[in-house]
């Protein structure tokens, strides 16, 4: 199953000449590798914390932003298909995997930075432990959304399509291949354009942290950014954003706009979509020849040879292993032990903590989780109004979303963060003040996770249904009602629980502002616990750190998971 495969138009074609323009473009890329991989083994002293406001060193710090944005994404993908899998492949393991993503992604990684950075750069050498951190950073931008969409996938995928698979006793290599892996491809590229967006807005954070008197800078397109802002150089802004936006552009039109038509060949309608997306880049590339070459030395025999290495066909009445007593499974219990006591003793000396923490802060703290959840539901909404309309808009008109689907992806990526200080100096004046700023960064962060859901639910509305709605004449409301709303639902609860868990990581940033030497900030939890980070009071941090994430496992438990079962047993497409 290579990603780009080599078309045949009619008759097959002759290999052609060496130089098509898609091995051009392979050559050019590899140069580029080169380049950065020589400018990376030069010594340390090369790469130091002054940010070099000059064009000529944009292209590089484009390249080190694009490098850490990569790195972690394939980390993101990787674990989101094991854990997705292992998720779905029972009841049992989802009841245990699942409340842990809903842990993880409730973290806000943001409280916790300060503490990754000191303690990496003190394990590592100084520039590893920083590249680390901000690789840590983005992994945990990137990957829940990307494991949620999977597992939903693995649950909705069709009841017919599973039982031929239990009929054929495919085994489990044969089923992620087969069924698993192209039902839910298409949900894997939508959801990753939009936590690659999402990577880009952690990663103006993690190039630009500071935490006292350190400065934790990286060189990257975050920290150019900064460093402008901070001098009042318009010339070098506008020179950035410039940069930021033309990376977006070739990214979107290189890399997600050839994954998103490659996708369309993992629909599972009867009928065949009117006008699939189509992307310039991907049918040059599938013209290649050294595309076609990597299919056929590295793709095709390495896919053969994990067929013949995990793909054994069950057996008729093959008995389950029994248990047995080995020295691993001595070992697994007695390291599941000591996991247990340490998470204990860590409990012991937090529960120890929180106590000594005086009334007045705990009341502070609950005043800030009222003020956050009411910003995290008005942002949740205002998203929600918009996106599913325009979503659905999207999704349905193939011609439209030729057009529209480029510039929506080009903006979502543009990162909130590289411009929110000046739009709060903007807003600061207006009625609602920071309150309308706090929410309109929530919404500018996290909206975008329901926008893609809605528009990947869209799209995959089986033409045949779309068809026999035309024909039965069923239209406005009715139309809606009946085929819209339920093929979406699930898409949009999914959509809703990752923009919860981002706003609520996106109030660190969104309520506690420094601009122009300026601090602006409203009553919140996430405001508290960047002004804990800022002046260091880790007993604060840490109090506001856990109530937010026990408020975000609350609503997960108490909301998204029930919503989720119900969605899953009520509108799947069978």
């Amino acid at each position: 199953m290579g990603i780009l495969q080599r078309k045949t138009l009619g008759s097959a074609q002759p290999i052609g000449r060496f130089l098509r323009r898609g091995d051009v473009l392979i050559v050019l890329a590899i140069i580029v590798l080169l380049y950065a991989g020589i400018r990376l083994a030069a010594p340390a002293s090369v790469v130091g914390p002054e940010v070099d406001l000059h064009a000529s060193s944009l292209p590089w710090y484009a390249l080190l932003s694009i490098g850490r944005m990569t790195a972690s994404y394939l980390l993101s993908l990787t674990f989101a298909l094991v854990f997705g899998y292992l998720a779905a492949s029972s009841r049992t393991a989802e009841r245990v995997l699942m409340p842990i993503l809903d842990v993880l992604q409730s973290v806000p990684l943001l409280s916790f930075l300060p503490v990754v950075f000191v303690v990496l750069t003190t394990l590592l050498p100084q520039r590893i432990g920083l590249e680390v951190s901000a690789f840590v950073l983005i992994f945990t931008s990137q990957a829940w959304n990307i494991a949620y969409s999977f597992h939903q996938s693995l649950r909705t995928a069709p009841r017919d399509l599973q039982e031929a698979s239990l009929n054929y006793r495919m085994n489990w290599w044969y089923r992620l291949r087969y069924l698993q892996l192209p039902f839910g491809v298409r949900g894997l590229v939508w959801n990753s354009v939009v936590s690659w967006a999402n990577g880009w807005f952690f990663l103006m954070a993690a190039e630009t942290f500071r935490v006292g008197g350190r400065d934790f800078r990286l060189l990257g397109l975050g920290s150019y950014l900064q460093r402008a802002v901070e001098l009042g150089d318009g010339t070098a802004i506008l020179l950035g954003f410039v940069t930021l936006i033309l990376v977006i552009i070739m990214l979107d039109q290189f890399v997600w706009q050839p994954l998103i038509a490659w996708s369309e060949r993992f629909r599972t309608d009867l009928i065949e979509s009117e006008e699939p997306p189509r992307s310039w880049f991907y049918e040059i590339m599938s013209r290649s020849f050294l595309v076609h070459g990597l299919n056929s030395v590295i793709l095709n025999p390495l896919s053969e040879f994990l067929d013949r290495r995990f793909g054994k066909a069950i057996k008729a009445g093959e008995q389950a292993a029994t248990g047995k007593i080995t020295l691993w499974s001595v070992l697994r219990t007695i390291l599941m032990l000591a996991i247990v006591l340490a998470i204990l003793f860590g409990a012991i000396q937090v529960v120890g903590q929180m106590i000594a923490l005086p009334g007045e802060q705990w009341a502070r703290i609950l005043g800030g989780v009222v003020a956050s959840t009411g910003r995290v539901v008005i942002a949740s909404i205002l998203g929600l109004l918009w996106t599913v309309p325009v979503g659905v808009w999207i999704g349905t008109n193939p011609r439209l979303s030729a057009i529209l689907q480029p510039l929506v992806q080009s903006i979502a990526a543009v990162p909130a963060t590289a411009f929110f200080p000046v739009l709060v100096g903007a807003l600061v004046a207006l009625p609602f003040g920071l309150d309308g700023a706090a929410i309109l960064l929530m919404m500018l962060g996290t909206q975008w996770y329901l926008l893609f859901n809605v528009i990947a639910g869209a799209s995959s509305l089986p033409q045949e249904l779309k068809d026999a709605a035309r024909l039965y004449k069923i239209d406005g409301w009715s139309r809606w009602r009946t085929l819209i709303l339920p093929v979406l639902l699930p898409y949009i609860i999914t959509g809703l629980n990752i923009v919860g868990g981002g706003a609520w990581n996106a109030s660190i940033v969104a309520e506690y502002t420094e601009f122009k030497n300026q601090v602006y900030s409203v009553p919140g939890l996430g405001s508290i616990i960047a002004d804990s980070t800022a002046k260091g009071d880790y007993n604060m941090l840490l109090a506001a750190t856990l109530t937010m994430i026990v408020t975000v496992i609350t609503v997960n438990t108490l909301l998204w998971q029930r919503l989720h079962h119900w969605a899953e047993e009520r509108f799947r497409l069978d």
